[in-house]
């Protein structure tokens, strides 16, 4: 493990790979500054970039996106009250408050402070817990991966959104869209409609742009977003004194601890560990009263959580290749559009990517506390740009980006269609995400399965005969019957009134 960490290092200060981390990492600060787009969006964006950047800049690159943009939301929250990013949302309840008794500068150094020890708190526990998870899953063959695509499938439909039917109808349509193509066994094409354009089936790259990227514009253009009135704050103030340094130092270890223990869950990990993080704070608190009204503790801990939990997400990522959040999706269909299967031997066929992807997260941390603290009043400032503005260029750059993975205008298309769905998607409550879940993991799902049968001489209770096989059968039916059993308990519950 050390080994291959000091190798990792070596590889993340490679000039091509560093500079991926400084892209990333200022990109997603400003990501996490503006109200709109989000991580995953850009993530999405800047997929094509990753075929000239290659494997190991790329994935370094989009992973400093997103933990790049729980530092840059943070400001906003602060500065303007409106969430730059989800998982800051908590962040304006006391970081605003703290902001109107002239503490801006002392919250957003906390809040820069606690990103950094957090996040690095969270790059060790990645650090120390892939590598066996890694190892303990090489056991796994194709009953066992058919059934963790189904365990994802169904856990991630559960957590994203409000309507679990929407997200598990959302799933399976991914998952269909992902049979488009040619048959892998016996290559006869499947849906094309007799179009050659879609013998290869549906492209990653183009889907993604346009469900989060294109339907985010056009949804924003609709909401017609309002400009903010930004509070100004200068350079000498942000030196926290020895008193807010005091209550800040235990809120940041615990919210590091939570975030990271949270991003293991499938879910939207950074929105859940910030508010789990509060919560638990203003528990602990002797003086809970004082949350809401300007309490340091309420800025730290959520703050330091949201950046642990994005390390926390890439371990089942990285050891098991199950993206349990969004942007792990995105990351996942980065590395297989390069032709990497995360997952267990991942770590022994690239380990170069690998620990080149771990170690540049030690480096972007330090990228982020340095340009976050200086250039904050720059950032802040962005939110002055206006949307009619941003919007156009945006949707320049999709389309240019559609368009290079295959020099084809049929990816542009596939694009606008996409766009087009997502922006209805929106409108009428379907989340984008487990879309993109099943197309991801649809292929792999087929292929498993079909491998299975193969494997298991056509005997379907064979799955039943395996025991990882089937403890994770137990877990996928778990997590299909389970949250609308605890709805409709909590619903039979008699009401108390006093």
């Amino acid at each position: 493990m050390i080994e291959g960490l000091f190798s990792g290092l070596h590889g993340a200060l490679d000039p091509r790979n560093f500079l991926a981390v400084v892209i990333g990492c200022l990109v997603g600060t400003i990501v996490g500054v503006l109200p709109g787009i989000g991580p995953t969006g850009t993530m999405a964006l800047l997929l094509p970039l990753t075929y000239a950047l290659g494997p190991t800049a790329g994935m370094i690159m989009l992973a400093g996106i997103w933990y790049g943009a729980q530092y840059g939301g943070s400001t906003t929250s602060i500065l303007v009250n409106v969430p730059g990013e989800a998982a800051s949302v908590v962040t304006t309840l006391d970081g605003y408050q703290m902001a109107r008794k002239g503490k801006a500068g002392t919250a957003l150094a906390i809040a820069a402070i606690g990103s950094f020890v957090a996040g690095t708190l969270g790059v060790v526990g990645l650090t120390l817990f892939a590598p066996p998870l890694a190892n303990a899953a090489l056991s796994f063959g194709p009953p066992e991966f058919f059934w963790i695509a189904i365990f994802g499938l169904l856990v991630l439909s559960n957590l994203s959104g409000k309507s679990t039917p929407k997200a598990l109808l959302m799933a399976t349509l991914g998952v269909i869209l992902a049979t488009v193509g040619m048959d892998p066994i016996s290559g006869r094409p499947r849906f094309s409609m007799g179009s050659s354009s879609l013998f290869g089936g549906f492209d990653f790259v183009p889907v993604t742009m346009g469900l989060f990227g294109v339907a985010e514009i056009l949804y924003s253009s609709a909401e017609r977003l309002k400009s903010w009135e930004v509070l100004r704050v200068r350079f000498r103030d942000l030196y926290p004194n020895r008193e807010d340094f005091r209550r800040s130092a235990a809120p940041i270890f615990r919210g590091g601890v939570v975030g990271f223990l949270v991003g293991l869950i499938p879910g939207p990990a950074a929105v859940m560990s910030s508010f789990v993080s509060y919560a638990l704070e203003r528990r602990l608190s002797r003086h809970p009263e004082k949350f809401g009204h300007g309490a340091i503790e309420g800025v730290a801990g959520p703050e330091s959580a949201n950046n642990a939990a994005t390390a926390g997400g890439l371990v089942p990522l990285l050891a098991l290749g199950l993206p349990f959040a969004p942007p792990t999706a995105v990351l996942l269909g980065g590395l297989m559009i390069h032709g990497v299967v995360p997952g267990p031997l991942l770590m022994q066929q690239h380990p170069d990517l690998f620990w080149g992807v771990i170690a540049s997260m030690y480096i972007g941390n330090c990228i982020l506390l340095i340009l976050n603290l200086p250039l904050v009043g720059v950032f802040a400032s962005i939110t002055r740009v206006r949307p009619a503005i941003v919007n156009p260029i945006v949707l320049i750059l999709c389309v240019i980006g559609a368009y290079a993975v295959n020099n084809s205008m049929f990816d542009v298309w596939v694009m606008w269609a996409f766009g087009l769905l997502g922006f209805f998607m929106r409108r009428l409550g379907f989340e984008a995400a487990p879309l993109v879940l099943g197309l991801v993991l649809g292929k792999m799902l087929e292929n498993s399965f079909r491998q299975s049968m193969v494997i298991l001489e056509g005997d379907i209770w064979g799955f039943w005969a395996r025991p990882i096989s089937s403890t994770l059968m137990v877990l996928a039916i778990l997590a299909l019957v389970m949250p609308p059993v605890i709805r409709l308990f909590l619903r039979s519950r008699p009401k108390h009134t006093s």
